[in-house]
């Protein structure tokens, strides 16, 4: 991917990692289009931060994702990027029953609204030079919080979609990147953005964004942190991390 002269729309950037990658790549002269479901907050942003576009996006409403791609294909035809960033993340009890509607919920969120966004977006990018998806999955994709079970699956969807998305799009001349990041310090879930245990955001985007500079071909982001948990299967230490990470 390069790093200049794209023009990106960022589903699920009015926050956290959405807002923090949209703000580093707005600053390198990217073109950053922001989707998100709360117009006042796209509002808010915009102000802040002149030169970002924004388009009210709710990738929960396929008939919402339709409209956002109507909108932004026909205002910005330089589209050449997409990063699905819209996910949420709940604690469950798969003890009660009430659990299932809490896994509806996220899978709707972070897997089927991937999902629709891809596919939506894609016959498009596929004419535009120098074109990208990113998609982005997590650490626990690959090991496992008890806590978080069905955010766990979709992540762990989302890296098997994103490695046959790449499959499939070869040769189109579309870069399919897959973001894998540790716990951050955001307001993902109830306490994370003091937590000690989780990585501060800047220290986190910038990283990112260097790695991204670094390495133009690459397939897979993950900074040094999440090693632990990305790698902990293939290097015959899953338990051992399975442990220390349900330990805190």
């Amino acid at each position: 991917m390069k790093t200049t002269g794209n023009t990106i729309f960022i589903t699920g950037g009015t926050s956290g990692l959405g807002l923090g990658l949209a703000l580093r790549w707005h600053a390198l002269g990217n073109h950053v289009i922001i989707g998100g479901r709360r117009k006042e907050l796209l509002d808010q942003i915009a102000t802040q931060h002149p030169g970002i576009d924004t388009v009210v996006l709710d990738v929960d409403d396929p008939a919402s994702i339709q409209s956002a791609y109507d909108e932004v294909t026909t205002r910005y035809p330089d589209l050449n990027a997409l990063l699905t960033m819209s996910g949420i993340m709940r604690a469950e009890n798969l003890l009660d029953p009430a659990h299932v509607e809490t896994a509806e919920a996220i899978i709707t969120t972070n897997l089927l609204g991937t999902i629709r966004t891809i596919a939506t977006f894609t016959p498009f990018l596929v004419t535009k030079p120098d074109a990208t998806i990113l998609t982005v999955s997590s650490g626990l994709a690959f090991t496992p919080l008890a806590l978080t079970p069905a955010y766990n699956a979709t992540k762990a969807a989302i890296h098997s979609y994103s490695q046959s998305l790449r499959l499939q799009l070869a040769g189109t001349g579309v870069q399919v990147i897959e973001l894998i990041p540790p716990a951050v310090q955001t307001t993902l879930m109830p306490g994370q953005e003091t937590s000690e245990h989780a990585m501060p955001l800047d220290e986190y985007l910038t990283e990112t964004m260097d790695l991204l500079a670094a390495q133009p071909d690459a397939e897979e982001i993950t900074v040094q942190r999440v090693g632990f948990l990305r790698d902990a299967e293939r290097e015959n230490r899953l338990p051992e991390a399975i442990a220390a990470l349900n330990s805190h």
